[in-house]
């Protein structure tokens, strides 16, 4: 994996690509459509790019998988015309969700999130998404496709996609990432109702830990999101020439998921910290549970303990110790102090 490489000192605009090379092979898949035809190739380098027609009524749509190929970025910048800044947050895997507008087509960066069940971790991908009219270009960090949905949409001519231009296609990756943010969060969701049990159980020194760990995993989603409902807010109000009006509503809709999305983050960070709470509670009544106990068998043996030392001192006018039975009648008394102590601590319900 290639280590992440630093950006200061340099001029804006530089292309750096700050993230973990993914993929060994950068591919761009090319998929040209409007509502009679669709067509799609694949390609590996810049030299062998179809670009589009300008008098034809379609969309292109170029999707690159592998951003560590910051030369042809670069290539693919001024092929398209596309600002030195936007280039430099495409490779910038550090960036955070945000929307933008330039002269020549918009740029939105969004996060995609995805749950690991077995380490229970969240992982992250870098998103970058350019537009304007009849093209738009797509970036992913790694080779799956996670716009295989929205691909198979359009393979199939479902929907109004097909009938729409690239600010709907835009909406349509958007939309996308964020339905998957709700299987993350409903993930994340059954580790915490999974978590609950198991403290209810048995509350073992482990689940502190847990619940630790999935409070960061948590705030990473909140991060990830947090941005991403103002950027999508611009988008939704966005005057921008490349976004049609009809598209507009849509975009509010992702808008309110997103919004869902957070509430849910919140109530989830809130469940988290009951956890915590009940963690604390659970440890301490297992504690007081053992004193409970310690405290019970010190006190019926306080007694017999005297009794024992009573007996046992070094004098010769002692009584007791004359008589026949006296040590099983000690053992009696004993017995009865035990039974009648233990009757008493049930009947007061301290154990």
């Amino acid at each position: 994996m290639a280590k992440q490489r630093k950006k200061e000192g340099l001029p804006p605009g530089s292309i750096v690509f700050t993230g973990d090379q993914k993929v060994d092979k950068v591919l761009i898949h090319y998929l040209k459509y409007n509502e009679e035809q669709l067509e799609e190739q694949s390609f590996h380098s810049h030299d062998n790019i179809i670009f589009p027609e300008a008098a034809i009524e379609v969309v292109d749509w170029y999707d690159m998988r592998g951003l560590h190929n910051t030369t042809l970025i670069e290539s693919l910048g001024k092929s398209f015309n596309i600002h030195a800044l936007i280039l430099e947050d495409i490779a910038d895997t550090n960036q955070r969700p945000k929307y933008e507008e330039y002269e020549k087509g918009n740029f939105i960066s969004i996060k995609a999130l995805f749950f690991d069940k077995e380490e229970v971790t969240v992982k992250t991908e870098q998103i970058s998404i350019y537009f304007n009219q009849g093209l738009l270009l797509s970036f992913q960090e790694d080779e799956t496709d996670i716009f295989a949905a929205v691909r198979q949409r359009l393979e199939l001519g479902r929907g109004r996609i097909r009938q729409r231009g690239a600010d709907y296609l835009a909406y349509a990756l958007i939309d996308n990432i964020v339905d998957n943010y709700y299987q993350v969060i409903n993930e994340v969701e059954a580790v915490i109702e999974l978590l609950e049990d198991q403290l209810l159980s048995d509350p073992g020194n482990n689940l502190k830990g847990k619940i630790h760990h999935l409070k960061k995993e948590l705030l990473i989603i909140r991060k990830s999101i947090l941005p991403l409902r103002e950027a999508i807010s611009q988008f939704a109000k966005s005057d921008s020439p490349f976004i049609e009006d009809r598209t507009t509503i849509f975009v509010r809709d992702i808008y309110d998921h997103t919004v869902q999305v957070m509430d849910m983050i919140e109530t989830y960070r809130d469940m988290l910290n009951g956890l915590q709470d009940l963690y604390l509670s659970e440890i301490s009544f297992k504690m007081n549970q053992v004193m409970q106990v310690l405290a019970v068998v010190t006190t019926i043996f306080v007694p017999i303990s005297f009794l024992a030392g009573l007996y046992g001192m070094n004098f010769e006018n002692i009584p007791e110790l004359k008589a026949k039975n006296g040590y099983f009648i000690l053992l009696a008394v004993m017995l009865m102090i035990v039974l009648f102590l233990l009757y008493y601590f049930k009947r007061k319900k301290w154990f």
